[in-house]
This record gives C-alpha cells, structure tokens and sequence, in this order.
C-alpha cells in the first residue's frame, strides 16, 4: 500500500524540481538579457558624402509610433515605417537650399516638419545669401514627398541660424525659435545675437512676424557672450515656453496667448556654470546648450516645465548632465539635478530631452566616458576619448534617474572631423528612440537604439 504513493511523491518531486529549474533558467536569461546593451540599429552611413552625417534629429509619429522620420548634415532625410529597425535615405531638396541644422517635428495629424538653414545659391560659404532665413518643409505623406518650402525671417543681410521647433498637442500650431546674428561669427561689439520666435498653422505656409523675446542682446562670436540654444515647447493648455542659454546663464520667455507677446521680463532658470561653449577631449567644438520641454500628458506632472543641459560645475573635465523643473510656469526653478549616476571625474556632453507626451516620462540621451574613465584616467591619453551614448529615464517627473548605456560599442571621435553640435531623441507613448553620431575610422554614421523592453 505505500509503493503507490511513494511513487507519487517522486513524480511529484521531480515536476517540482523541473518548474524550479525552468524557473531560475528564465529568470537568468531575463537577468542576462537585461544586461546587455539593446540592439542598435544604422541608419545611415556617409563614406562618400562631402559633409559626412551628424547633427541627426529624430521624431516618431503620434498618429502611428511605428513610423519615424530623421534628418542629418547636410540633407539626408531616413524614415522607417518598422519602428527603426529598418531605414531608406533620401536627399531633401528646397528651392532656398539645405544647409544643415536638421530638426523633424512629428504631428499627431500625422504631418511631418523638417526645418533646416538655407542656401540659396548653392554656393555655401562663398555666398553672402547662405543662412538668409529659416526654411521650413512638410510631408503630409509619412516623411516622402515634402514640399518645397517655406522661409522665415529674411531680413535684410542678417544671418538666422540654429532653429528649433515645436507643434501643439492638437496639431494645429507650430512654434519655431532661432537666432539671428547681425553678421555670423563677427567680432564687433555692435552686432548683435537675439532669440525670435515665430508661429504658424498645420500647414506651415504663413508665419507670424518674428518676435525677439531675448531683453539682454549676445554677440555674434558663436560663443559664450552669444545667445544661442532656443528649444520651444507648447505645453497642453497651449503656452509656449523657450529657453536659451548667455554667458553663464540660462533664461526663459513665456507667451501665454499663442505668441503674440511674451513677458517683458525674462525668466531666470539656473546658471550654466563655465558657460555653454565647452571643451571636449578629442571633439572640435562642443556645447552646453539647454532644452526644453514641458510635461503634456494628463498624468501627476502635467504642466511641468523641464530644461536639461550640461556644464563643468563639477570641474574643467568633469561635464555632467543637468536638469531642472518648474510647476509655476517657469517663475520658480529647482536646483540643478544631476541626471547622469556615475562618480565624479568623467565628462557627458551633447545632452537632449524628450517627455513622453503619453506617459509623461522623461528622457535623456548623452554621450559619456565613465567606462573610458575607469579604464584610462590620464586625460592626456587618446584612449580617454572613448564615448559611448546613454540614456537616463526619470519616472517620478525628474527627482530620480535610471541609467542606461545603449550603444554596443564605444568610438573615439576626431577633432579634424566636424561631428556636429547636438544628438536627439523621441518618446511617445513607451516607444523611445535616441539618434546619435558614431565615429568609425574616419567615416561618420547616424544610429539609433531599440529601447523597447529596457525603458518604459
């Protein structure tokens, strides 16, 4: 009588034992996985291109998250419909010129915006009319088929450079800011630098006069006295906010009646400690600038202004990555926190944010060389270039940051190549892309990252 059941419970002893073998298995691949960097993904490699790829910018469609739209230096437009697991490049063409400074907008319409400098003799640098306005163009068409093009700003002989924009949560306006140089990179004390700003409708085809929101005037040197870095945002109950970096100060205008006006008196955010023009090991030129963005969702932090930007408080080599927020429109600041989790001594740099329009997640991509650091920590040894590209997420609106490496392999930038002035990434609804420039042997590409299953 106890045969039967002692076979039993050795059947039932082995089952068990096989569930709690599959289950450490599963839980150690799941650990394994987790581990890894996520896949990356190459968009685009410029090897015959006479101004090689950088400077890249992404957005993923609100209207159908699979489909994306980027742009790179200097007019390289890549669009996937899978995701970013697949890419086509094609070459923007506009009766004013393309010249650089790519920025894709996506609309929850299912427009798309690429905004970028002119040149409208084609003759570049040789030609007084390069960078004589802002241009942008359209693709109602999921990024094929853009039209040929609007132009903001033309005035006179001055110079409108670096551009950004923005669109509302329901479509129907577009905010875009720049600056506008009396005389690109002149030494003279009497030109001058401001930020304008300008707005249109869906169709982008007529803009509003431009406005300059900036009180205290730049230079024109393309430095630290310059006032550079405008990145608007429209926040949910249609203000606008934009915020740009001087000296070594970061300040922000507001409009509360769809840009029509703006505060007499400019907001004050935090300080940029050693000024947003910043030295890079190994890359020619490099910038602290601040982004901008606002909390759109209906979640806790609806309305929360965020600005992120990097500088050297920490030390000449020691650039971290910053963030500050607002919940009263901008009139009060937190202090600086520092999104990147590593110890001290290691240098983050072209830094740019994105807020999850869905989930109102904020996310942060970087360059960074703790792991370079770690490895080589005499700054005179070409191995301390060595960069790989992070992605910091906070899920409680700023206070906390989880850090992410998602590139698979570093690279070592070289200072006779212009590698741009800024990376870029997008969110919407838990789908998170970063775009970034990788260096490989003299030959730079554009990358993203599938960060499905590692950020939310």
């Amino acid at each position: 009588m106890l045969n039967k059941p002692q076979s039993l419970l050795r059947r039932r002893s082995t089952a068990m034992l096989t569930l709690q073998l599959t289950l450490i298995l599963t839980l150690s691949a799941a650990f394994a996985s987790a581990q890894r960097a996520p896949d990356n993904v190459l968009i685009y490699k410029g090897a015959e291109d006479k101004y090689q790829p950088c400077e890249p910018s992404i957005a993923i469609s609100p209207k159908n998250p699979m489909l994306m739209v980027a742009g790179s230096i200097l007019d390289n437009v890549h669009v996937s419909s899978d995701g970013g697991y697949s890419w086509k490049t094609e070459q923007l063409t506009s009766k004013y010129g393309v010249f650089g400074d790519p920025c894709i907008v996506g609309s929850p319409k299912g427009d798309f915006y690429y905004l970028h400098l002119s040149n409208p003799d084609n003759q570049a640098w040789s030609s007084d009319a390069l960078l004589d306005r802002i241009v942008v163009q359209r693709s109602r068409r999921k990024g094929k088929r853009w039209n040929a093009g609007i132009g903001i700003g033309l005035n006179g002989s001055k110079d409108q450079d670096k551009e950004w924009s923005a669109v509302s949560l329901d479509g129907s306006t577009l905010l875009t800011c720049w600056t506008q140089f009396d005389l690109y990179g002149s030494p003279l004390a009497t030109d001058q630098s401001m930020i304008l700003c300008s707005t249109s409708n869906r169709r982008a085809k007529k803009w509003s006069e431009p406005l300059r929101i900036n009180a205290i005037a730049g230079d024109c040197a393309d430095g630290d006295m310059t006032v550079e870095g405008a990145v608007p945002d429209i926040a949910a109950d249609g203000t606008m906010y934009v915020a740009w970096a001087h000296a070594d100060t970061i300040w922000m205008d507001r409009s509360d009646d769809g840009g029509t006006t703006w505060l007499e008196k400019d907001l004050r955010v935090a300080e940029i400690q050693g000024g947003w023009d910043q030295a890079i090991r190994g890359v020619g030129r490099a910038n602290g600038m601040p982004v901008t963005r606002v909390d759109r969702s209906s979640g806790t932090h609806q309305g929360r202004v965020y600005v992120n930007w990097t500088d050297d408080r920490n030390g000449p080599d020691d650039n971290d990555v910053w963030l500050a927020y607002s919940d009263d429109k901008g009139k009060t600041w937190t202090n600086p926190i520092r999104v990147n989790d590593d110890p001290a001594g290691a240098q983050q740099f072209f830094t740019w944010m994105d807020v999850d329009d869905v989930t109102g997640h904020v996310h942060i991509i970087f360059y960074d060389r703790r792991d370079a650091m770690a490895k080589y920590p005499d700054v005179r040894l070409k191995p301390s270039w060595n960069t790989e590209v992070y992605v910091a997420s906070s899920y409680d609106g700023g206070d906390t940051w989880q850090n992410l490496k998602v590139s698979r392999k570093s690279f070592r930038p070289d200072p006779k190549l212009f590698f741009g002035d800024y990376n870029n990434i997008s969110a919407y609804d838990g789908v998170v892309r970063p775009i970034w420039t990788r260096n490989d042997k003299g030959v730079l590409g554009v990358w993203t990252a599938i960060l499905d299953g590692y950020v939310e």
